[in-house]
Formats: structure tokens, sequence, C-alpha cells
């Protein structure tokens, strides 16, 4: 897809930033021409005594500065959001473009160890210029972690499928899409470690313990006679200041249990400044098209037990704007607090809220997130409409039409025709240096992870099995773990050898070897290839194996099970060589090892 349509939004959203940008400007410089007139008049009038006129113009000026201060907000909120909506545009640009500077980084969730994954760090499926930085960024936190175990977990095939329908719907609400990745953008700042302080307490125990209900009874007692007896007073039914007595009592058990209420406050409020930047994605999701099954699982969990999420966030807010009373009022608060027990009947309304609403929080964010990835996998869909959806069949083939590596630029990208399997063959890729073997597997791996997470892939046409993907591409030696770089390809093997050997529950074992053990002797390099090739063949998998060592295909077992294609470089008349990234049927002939020292200027 062109980035036209999100250039020309671009700049439909930043001209409208601007113009409100603007707006804002006047209304600020038009409340200081209100309040300073209004404070002038205030000091007349308290200095000259009370007169009808400057009295009046006061309070016209504070009216109309009240009523600009809330203007100016209500402002600079659209200036936010046509900012929000600027940037989401600027970086489907950058993502159609595979502008990695341009998009957010995308540092793998602390909480994941890739150690030891079976293709994460060889695909580039975390980390920068990946998989991960390209599809998001996520909405929301739990979002994003969502969309790392998505791609690095294979969900099977009922779940894919879902997601593929649930995409699919969503991939034709590009507006609806926009505005919730901007609604992402506002929300960017709710820190989980609140969140997680905010979950403890809406799945806990109500603080004040098992005698709750008598101290709610007795609170009531207590606030209800303060007031009757001062209305009794009032009249002239009593004498004497009664009242006080149960105002005093009230005073007292607020002193006993203020520790208490006090961490409930706290708790709820440590997380409620993150679930308020969640406001709008709450009450955006729930306007989400639900025609598919997972959309309307979704849209369900968002209002378990007629407790709709949106709804019971704003009275939460409210709730906690009333506890406010408590730091922002000072003496005020004593004072009301003291003739109302106003902090009892606050607290009591933020636990009639966590026992109706409390339990399904976690839900509702567990909902969030997976929305919030069916929606990156949308976009993937409505950005890239000659890419197709994969079909997940029983036969232990993956086969591919017009394939491509989906992290490379459209205009750079190159397509080929790929099969591989069934069990018992493997696919032998040969080819000179630089043409394109790497590339290759990865383009197959990628493809795979972006199916097997729900996508659509970057092909003409893709089927294949649900796969326990396996690869041995980027070896890497640790200073840490004290492991040479044969040592370290030796690990990755092993790994690969022990995923063969195990039982894969009705999946097929997809391996991508490039270049086995690169790093040792020819002759040793051809018996551990033969060797690992064996344990493949006989164990039912399907894969691609990478070599420059052509002998190699014609030793057993790979001069019975493999297919053999290759890549090639095309050397023009001038004696230029470039090469086509062509896959062609057959073994390679050609080797540009000593030509291509001589181009970079290294003398033979």
């Amino acid at each position: 897809m062109a980035a036209e349509p999100y250039s020309r939004a671009a700049d439909r959203y930043a001209a409208l930033r601007d113009e409100q940008a603007r707006l804002s400007t006047r209304i600020s410089r038009f409340r200081l021409a209100t309040f300073l007139p209004a404070a002038a008049c205030t000091l007349w009038v308290l200095s000259r005594g009370f007169t009808v006129l400057p009295t009046a113009l006061a309070v016209l000026l504070f009216l109309a500065f009240g009523a600009l201060v809330v203007r100016h907000a209500r402002v600079e909120e659209r200036v936010a959001w046509f900012d929000a909506l600027l940037l989401v545009n600027r970086r489907a640009i950058a993502r159609i473009g595979r502008d990695w500077e341009a998009l957010p980084a995308a540092d793998p969730p602390a909480s994941l160890d890739l150690s030891r994954h079976p293709y994460a760090v060889d695909l580039d499926v975390l980390g920068r210029a990946s998989l991960y930085q390209w599809l998001g960024p996520a909405a929301t936190a739990s979002g994003a972690l969502e969309l790392a175990n998505w791609l690095l977990t294979p969900a099977d095939r009922a779940e894919v499928e879902a997601r593929q329908r649930a995409a699919a719907e969503l991939s034709g609400e590009a507006a609806w899409r926009e505005q919730f990745a901007a609604h992402g953008i506002l929300a960017s700042g709710a820190r989980q470690a609140g969140l997680r302080i905010f979950l403890e307490w809406a799945e806990g125990e109500n603080a004040l313990g098992p005698h709750a209900s008598i101290i709610r009874a007795l609170v009531y007692v207590l606030s209800g006679a303060i007031w009757v007896l001062i209305a009794l007073n009032a009249i002239g039914i009593i004498e004497g200041a009664i009242w006080l007595i149960p105002m005093l009592a009230g005073i007292i058990l607020s002193f006993v249990l203020a520790g208490r209420m006090g961490t409930a406050f706290n708790r709820a409020g440590g997380g409620q400044n993150e679930l308020r930047a969640y406001a709008g994605l709450f009450e955006h999701a729930a306007l989400c098209p639900a025609s598919s099954p997972r959309l309307a699982e979704i849209r369900e969990r968002l209002s378990a037990d007629g407790t709709v999420a949106a709804i019971c966030m704003r009275r939460l807010n409210r709730i906690l704007g009333f506890a406010e009373l408590r730091h922002s009022a000072g003496i005020f608060h004593f004072l009301i607090h003291a003739l109302t027990l106003w902090d009892f009947h606050v607290f009591f309304a933020l636990e009639n809220w966590r026992k109706q609403a409390g339990g399904h929080v976690r839900q509702w964010l567990a909902s969030l997130a997976s929305l919030d990835v069916l929606a990156l996998l949308a976009t993937v869909q409505h950005d890239n409409p000659e890419w197709c959806v994969p079909q997940l069949t029983d036969a232990p083939l993956v086969e591919a039409v017009a394939l491509g590596h989906p992290l490379i630029p459209d205009d750079r990208r190159v397509a080929n025709d790929v099969s591989v399997g069934p069990p018992g063959t493997l696919l032998l890729v040969t080819g000179s240096n630089m043409s394109g073997k790497s590339t290759l597997l990865r383009a197959i791996g990628l493809n795979v992870v972006l199916a097997q997470a729900g996508a659509a892939v970057c092909a003409g046409r893709f089927s294949m099995p649900q796969v326990d993907l396996q690869t041995s591409i980027r070896v890497q030696d640790s200073l840490e773990l004290g492991l040479s770089y044969f040592m370290a390809a030796l690990a990755r093997l092993k790994g690969v050898v022990d995923a063969a050997e195990h039982e894969r529950e009705g999946r097929v074992l997809l391996c991508l070897l490039d270049e086995i053990l690169q790093g040792t002797n020819s002759v040793e390099r051809g018996i551990a290839v033969r060797a690992v090739a064996r344990h493949l063949v006989e164990a039912g998998a399907i894969g691609v194996m990478t070599t420059h060592d052509l002998s190699l295909a014609g030793e057993e077992p790979l001069n019975t099970a493999a297919r053999l294609v290759h890549f090639t470089e095309i050397v023009d008349e001038s004696g230029a060589m470039r090469f086509d990234y062509r896959l062609r049927p057959g073994l390679a002939t050609s080797r540009n090892a000593l030509r291509l020292m001589q181009m970079i200027g290294i003398d033979l």
C-alpha cells in the first residue's frame, strides 16, 4: 500500500492541531485579560468597601475567567488529540517505508527470556528492526506484552482462525483503529507498577476486616445523629450542643481506622491515575465492531455481569475525586469530615465499587490487550492488500507463492515460490555469498511466525500445517557464558535435534538451518551436516538447509532426501556483479568469494 492516504491524513491533523494551538494561545491571553481586571476590582472592593459596580464587575470577570479556563482545557485536549492522530499517521508512514529510526524503539519486554527461544533471535522477532517493532507500537503496555507472546508462542489452529476472522473485520475499520491507536498514545504514560497496586486492592478484601458491616452501620447512625441533633437544637426542641457527642465519637472512630482507610485510598488511587488514562481506550473499545466471534467475546468480557468497563471507570474516577478532599481542602476537610464523616462515606462507595467491579478489572485489561493486538494485525492486512491470509491445513507441507521477507520495503523485496516438505525431505539451498540464502530462511520463518500469530503473510498464496519452528541462523558466542562460536553453534544444533526427538502433538517440526557449523573444517562439517540431516529425515521433520559445500548434495541422506534449489550472481559484459535474488532449481554452479574480495579492493 502506498503511504499517500496516511500523508494526507497527517497533513490534515497537523493543520487542525496548529489551528487549535493558535486558539489556545488566544484563550490564554483572554484569561489573563479577565483575571487581572477581576483581581483589581476585588482589591478595590476590599480596600474601599462594598460598592455595587466594582463588585458586580469582579463577579462577572471571575465568571468569565472560569468559563475561559474550562474552554481552554477543552481546547488543549483537542490539541493533544490531533497531535496523537498526527503521530499515528506518521508512524504508519514509517511502517510502510520500514523506516526503523522513525518507528518507536521496541525493546523486548523485560519479563521475557529469549536466550533459549527456538527462533526469536535468529528471525529478528523482537528488538530493533524486528517484526515486533514493525507491527507496533501497541496502544497499551499489556498489549505490547501480548503481542510479544503471540509472536513467540504459536497458537493452535482454532485460535489462529479466530484471530484471522477478527483481524479481517477490523481491517475494514480504519477510522476506529486510528482512534484506538491515538487513545493509546494519550495513555502511554500509564505505569504498570501503579496498575499492579490497583489490582491488588481491587481483588483483595475489605480493609475494615470482618467487622466492616458493623462499622458501616455505626457510621450511618453517628452521621445521622449529628444532623438530627443539630436540627433539633436549631429549632429549640433540645438545648445544648448534644450533637457534639456523636461528632466526637465519629472523630475517635476516624482516628482508630485512619490507617486502614488511608491504605485503601492510596492503593486504589495509586493505579487510578493509570486507569484514568485508559478511560478513553475502554470507551472506544466498546465501539468496536463485533460480528466475528472473537470480537463479540471481547465486547462481552468488557461488560461482564452487567458491569460495563467504561462506565465503571468513570464512576471510580468520581469516587476518587471525592477522596481528594483529604489532600486538597486542608482544615476544611477536617470540618466537613467531623460534621459528615465524609471519608467513611467515600470509603463505603469505594468498597461498593470494589465488590461490584474489582474482580473484573484484570479481565478488562486482558480483553483490551487482545483487542490491541488484533488491531495491529488488522493494520497489517489493511496496509498490505496484496498479502494473503494463510491457510492452515493438515498436509505437512509449507507452500508459498510469491513469498517475500515482510521487513524488507516493497520496492526492494524480491518474492519467490517456495515449497518445503513433505516429511522425510529437506530443501537444500546452495548459492554464492550475498545471493539471498539467509534472507530466504528468514522470509520463510517470519511468515510462519506471522501465520501462527493470526496475521496476514507476505505472499500471494500461503498454506502450512501447524508447526514447531526451530532455527539455527544467527549463532553468537558468549563471553558471559564462556561459549565459543563453535560451542554456541553446537548448543543450538542440539536444541534442534532434541526437538526432532520429542512428540509434537499433531505439529510438524519445521527447521531452518543456515550453514551448519561453518566455524569448523570442511571434513568435520560435512559429517555433522549429514548427521543432523539424518536425524531430521528420520524424525519426519521438514526444513530448509543452506550450504556452500556443493558435495553434500551427492552424499546420503541428502542425496535422496534433498530437493535442490539455488541462488546465483549475474555478471554483465563489463564484469560487474549483481544479484537478482531469484530462486532457481538445481545445484549452484558458481562461487564468488574471490571476486567479492577484489571488488572491495583486496588484491589476490
